[in-house]
């Protein structure tokens, strides 16, 4: 499996074939509206705006999984994104990255970071996913990290 086999859907109910990142780097993360890390957002969209969309996307998965720091709709959360931060990277609807509900998106990248040594979870809101243009499972990064750290440029523009 690869990220290639998962279908989503966008943040207004379309749906998304995964497989439609073919050839470009992708990171997948979980977020929130109402979270002490909820700043990062500014940083993923420098980040978007500053890359070629032809190599890399950024991709937003709204969760409620952590403080219910994520409690509105999917239309109030692109709305809150497009006013506070002007996202315009690719928010996709809310889900679950945790638990009995966890998306098997989620389950996937979960087993590949444990399988690689990394987390056996996600640890909080803004969990990062790295994905290469092959779509395999590259590396999880920390919700604390920021976006825009060194370990994430360079494996961008690498």
């Amino acid at each position: 499996m690869n990220l290639y086999d998962f279908k989503v859907d966008q943040i207004n109910g379309e749906s998304f074939d995964l497989s439609a990142l073919k050839g470009k780097k992708v990171m997948v993360v979980n977020t929130a509206s109402e979270c002490g890390l909820t700043p990062q957002y500014e940083q993923l969209q420098e980040l978007f705006e500053g890359s070629s969309r032809d190599e890399f996307m950024i991709i937003g998965f709204p969760s409620n999984d952590f403080g219910a720091q994520e409690p509105g709709a999917n239309d109030e959360v692109a709305s809150f994104c497009q006013k506070n931060y002007g996202v315009t990277f690719p928010m996709m609807s809310k889900i679950a990255v945790k638990g009995s509900e966890q998306h098997p998106l989620y389950s996937w990248l979960l087993e590949e970071s444990q399988n690689n040594g990394g987390a056996e979870e996600v640890a909080w809101n803004f969990h990062k996913f790295l994905i290469d243009e092959e779509g395999n499972f590259v590396k999880e990064i920390h919700p604390k990290t920021l976006p825009n750290a060194k370990e994430i440029t360079d494996w961008i523009n690498g």
